[in-house]
């Protein structure tokens, strides 16, 4: 049995048989970039979590270790923490690439200086991550990519029974394997902006040497930021493509993260 009792027999097994399922639902609701915000109170995600559980529990047959507090349960919990963070960490990924992009774009208009703190991570980020951030987080929710991805955390359960199926090194090796995918879409949101800017930099260095009485710093600075911002309104329906392909690939890396491996 559990190694723990409280002598309330049938309700205390369905106590630790939520808390158990609880276990990977709340690691990927900590991992995940929107449910795992500083911003977000803890107690809210354990509710959360909890509400997850109760339908995983009256869907799926998912039933706690016999015996939960021995070496062979803690095992299976870890197992259980390590599923929910990879699913929460895959949604990381997608999260990060238009972090990259805008690092790559307020360099070259050289606002790199201009950073606030991050309330999803709580670190500083620039001024353009937090607008790809909020852009992305409205179209994510906004397509209801979310549900899709509970959806396949309660899929889940049925790819990896607790104790029957393991989270074998194969499938560490496809979430790292996604990085390459995040810096992919990170070059391809950063690429016409700083196309433009490099533009507007060789310019201003050509009419630099052709009147070296100009200021280049004076000149170029300001150059380059309303270069920038021009390109950001004129690239604006690629970039909102950009990010609903970012939404899309989120669900689709973790779909493809708990996919059987027969299939």
């Amino acid at each position: 049995m559990i190694a723990l009792h409280f002598g309330f027999g049938t309700l205390e097994a369905e106590f630790w048989r939520l808390l158990f399922v609880m276990t990977r639902i709340g690691a990927a609701l900590l991992a995940a970039p929107l449910f795992g915000a500083n911003s977000v109170p803890m107690q809210l995600r354990v509710s959360l979590a909890g509400a997850v559980a109760v339908l995983v529990c009256a869907w799926t047959p998912v039933a706690a270790p016999a015996a939960l507090f021995t070496l062979s349960g803690l095992l299976i919990t870890a197992q259980e923490v390590l599923i929910g963070l990879s699913l929460g960490f895959v949604l990381q990924w997608s999260f990060s690439a238009p972090l990259i992009a805008a690092e790559v774009i307020g360099g070259s208009m050289g606002m790199s200086i201009a950073s606030t703190a991050d309330p999803v991570s709580g670190a500083h980020s620039p001024v353009l991550g937090q607008y790809f951030s909020v852009l992305l987080t409205v179209l994510f929710l906004g397509l209801g990519a979310h549900l899709t991805w509970f959806a396949l955390i309660v899929q889940s359960y049925e790819t990896f029974p607790p104790g029957a199926a393991w989270f074998t090194p194969e499938r560490m090796v496809l979430v790292a394997g996604f990085g390459s995918q995040m810096l992919t879409a990170a070059i391809m949101i950063a690429v016409p902006v700083t196309l433009l800017l490099l533009l507007v930099q060789v310019m201003t260095g050509v009419i630099s040497r052709s009147a070296p009485s100009l200021n280049l710093f004076a000149l170029g600075l300001p150059a380059g930021v309303l270069a920038g911002i021009a390109a950001l309104i004129l690239t604006a329906p690629l970039l909102t493509d950009r990010l609903s392909d970012i939404s899309l690939a989120a669900v689709t890396q973790a779909a493809q993260l708990i996919k059987p491996a027969h299939g």
